[in-house]
């Protein structure tokens, strides 16, 4: 089975959020909106085979590019 279990806090409103993560797909790049204020979170998943671990970086995404 390639899903795990992570509890997160929205960068927004500070909310945690319980989410389940896929690592099936390998590295992934993704947003899920809070389940409190609505607010869409980044979440980008790495998946180092080397090392056999999986980091998460959580953003709100809300910097603007010019």
């Amino acid at each position: 089975m390639h899903n795990q279990s992570q509890t997160i806090e929205c960068p927004h409103c500070g909310h945690h959020l319980h989410i389940e993560l896929d690592y099936s797909q390998g590295d992934q790049n993704y947003y899920e909106d809070c389940t409190n204020c609505c607010n869409p979170i980044h979440l980008q998943l790495h998946i180092d085979e080397e090392h056999k671990k999986l980091s998460v970086r959580i953003d709100g995404d809300d910097e603007q590019l010019y």
